[in-house]
């Protein structure tokens, strides 16, 4: 194996599997947002964040169920990573990986992952600010049970925690299925979140009428597709998202790629 240490090499497989993405959406009508900080760096950098090192998109609900079970690439460089087949992984959200590659980070220890993009999707929540408390209390603690079924080491600061979480007598199927019933709205709300372990804390939810419709957006030397209305979803998920964060702030992800 060959390590990838030059970011722009990252960054040309990603984009690579973002582009893949983008074409078979547009072939199939399944929508998708450039979000996060993907989605900051469009706006504020014009592409990538300079210390970025990922790149992350949302789509609603059933484009996500419609993408993780269609998803096809005919060259079989790339493949789609399907929570519900794959109990193991360690995620509930999906990426989509370069088969020709091979990440070593802690999160999916014990777990083959490629180069990949991170697809999310984004879940109605309750209108009622108390009823959203509950889901996000609920939701927190079932990730923390199932973190602690998957990962081979601690992934929490108490080894008790840990332990008291791992013994528990639940299944990581029975889990998942937890989780589903209660992220999952089938009932349109006013309201919209990314509610994966991943997603931001309740504060993060913004107005639903900002995934009505997708517009597009320049990242890099692209044209991809992002939300109608991204200001509010950043502002609401990161505040002013337009001033730099400080510099001891400014971190990329730990991981190693390589070239298989």
């Amino acid at each position: 194996m060959r390590q990838i240490k030059d970011i722009q090499e990252l960054r040309s497989i990603q984009m690579g599997i973002l582009d893949n993405i983008h074409q078979f959406c547009e072939e199939h009508g399944i929508t998708y947002f450039l979000s996060s900080g993907s989605l900051i760096g469009a706006v504020r950098h014009g592409g990538y964040i300079p210390w970025d090192d990922d790149l992350d998109i949302y789509m609603p609900r059933k484009s996500y169920e419609q993408f993780i079970e269609k998803y096809t690439d005919e060259t079989g460089v790339f493949r789609v990573i399907n929570p519900k087949k794959e109990p193991h992984y360690y995620y509930t959200f999906a990426k989509v990986v370069d088969e020709r590659t091979y990440m070593q980070e802690d999160e999916t220890e014990g777990y083959a992952i490629g180069v990949y993009v991170d697809v999310f999707p984004c879940d109605y929540v309750p209108d009622d600010m108390k009823q959203r408390e509950r889901v996000f209390r609920w939701k927190y603690l079932l990730y923390k049970i199932r973190r602690a079924k998957i990962s081979h080491t601690n992934p929490f600061r108490s080894a008790l925690a840990y332990w008291c979480y791992r013994l528990l007598p639940v299944t990581v199927k029975q889990l998942n299925r937890w989780i589903e019933q209660l992220i999952v709205s089938k009932n349109p709300t006013n309201w919209v979140c990314n509610m994966s372990e991943s997603g931001p804390k309740i504060k993060g939810c913004f107005p639903a009428e900002a995934i009505a419709s997708m517009v597009d957006i320049k990242f890099e030397d692209r044209t991809y597709k992002t939300f109608v209305g991204y200001k509010d979803y950043l502002s609401y998920t990161y505040g002013d998202y337009m001033t730099l964060p400080p510099e001891d702030q400014r971190v990329t992800h730990k991981f190693e790629a390589y070239w298989l």
